[in-house]
């Protein structure tokens, strides 16, 4: 059995909104004008109304209210809202599951938190376009919830040992069943037909080193989940100095990332996850 064997089949997981497939494939398409988009999108008053709520929260901070469809496409662009609706399709896409096995709103919590991070650390990087980079850290780990769909006694055993192990998750996956969760997330991104480097990142995030289309977007991602560990671990302990998750030193040379500039990163992303939460999360849970 191989990765992509776990996406064959998963017809509703693996199928995404009407609405998002339109927008991607206008997005891609040279024919279509940012008018065209805004136009489509404009169809749809609830979509609307969610994407202008997201354009006028804290995760942009614009200093002036975004107020219509266009406005918002002229500030973001338009595939950074094609990768907010995308944000807000995938989550109600995997809500559904076995409530015993996983906490759904824990796993989305840090999937959330590690998109926010990742959007503030290439920022940092002076990434040119920074959506992209959210929509990698949130989609990072969804490999699991199609492990824990198809394969739910072996989803459980891989559990039961992480508890009881000091190897990493995905190790213990690989040993388990043969591959790991970012190996099948990456084959479920391919079927989306996201773009090569959002793939990538979600393949290679834990060991970013061995990207070949993005190791910047690996590495972001990478770093940007150990810093949502650290931080939901620290919350729990109520410890402010627990033991910190260790970092790829490829990922910090990567990103050229000092200490300093990943404890201001943590700092910003407060504010931004609390507004991430309430825009993403509020049916979830």
């Amino acid at each position: 059995m191989e990765a992509v064997d776990l996406i064959k089949g998963s017809i509703k997981l693996a199928t995404l909104p009407e609405v998002f497939i339109k927008i991607n494939g206008m997005v891609d398409d040279p024919s279509s004008s940012a008018s065209d988009i805004g136009k489509f999108i404009s169809q749809d008053p609830a979509l609307t109304a969610r994407l202008l709520k997201i354009a006028n929260s804290p995760l942009y901070g614009f200093p002036s209210k975004i107020d219509t469809v266009s406005r918002a496409i002229t500030i973001i662009g338009t595939r950074g809202l094609r990768d907010l609706i995308l944000a807000t399709s995938v989550i109600g896409n995997f809500t559904q599951l076995p409530k015993e096995h996983i906490d759904i709103h824990a796993f989305w919590s840090h999937s959330l938190y590690c998109g926010v991070l990742a959007r503030l650390i290439a920022v940092k990087c002076n990434a040119l376009h920074t959506e992209p980079f959210f929509v990698s850290g949130l989609l990072h780990d969804i490999g699991q919830l199609i492990i824990l769909n198809k394969l739910p006694e072996m989803f459980r055993e891989i559990q039961m040992r992480a508890n009881d192990s000091a190897a990493m998750l995905y190790e213990i996956e690989r040993d388990v069943i043969g591959f790991d969760h970012a190996e099948v997330g990456s084959e479920l991104l391919r079927i989306w037909h996201l773009p090569d480097t959002v793939v990538d990142a979600t393949e290679f995030h834990h060991e970013p080193g061995k990207a070949d289309l993005s190791p910047l977007g690996a590495s972001i991602v990478h770093i940007a989940s150990a810093l949502a560990t650290d931080i939901e671990t620290q919350s729990k302990s109520d410890e402010a100095n627990g033991p910190a998750t260790k970092i790829d030193p490829v990922a910090i040379a990567i990103t050229g990332l000092t200490e300093a500039s990943i404890g201001n990163i943590k700092d910003e992303a407060a504010l931004q996850f609390s507004a991430a939460v309430e825009l993403f999360l509020p049916k979830v849970g």
